[in-house]
């Protein structure tokens, strides 16, 4: 349930960093795109750590 979780915040926060993306350059806020794409690596780094300490082997 947590991957659930986790993949949606990712997919949502990385459809707002294209979004901001896909503006033109004079509309686009520098500010915004860079809490985007640092809030966007966080669940990258939680399934990671996730997955670390299963004990599978």
């Amino acid at each position: 349930m947590a991957i659930l979780l986790i993949a949606l915040l990712s997919i949502a926060v990385w459809y707002a960093a294209l979004q901001e993306f896909l503006k033109p350059e004079r509309k686009q806020s520098n500010r915004k795109i860079m809490t985007l794409t640092s809030t966007g690596t966080l669940p990258v780094v939680l399934t990671i750590s996730f997955f670390q300490d299963l004990a599978i082997f």
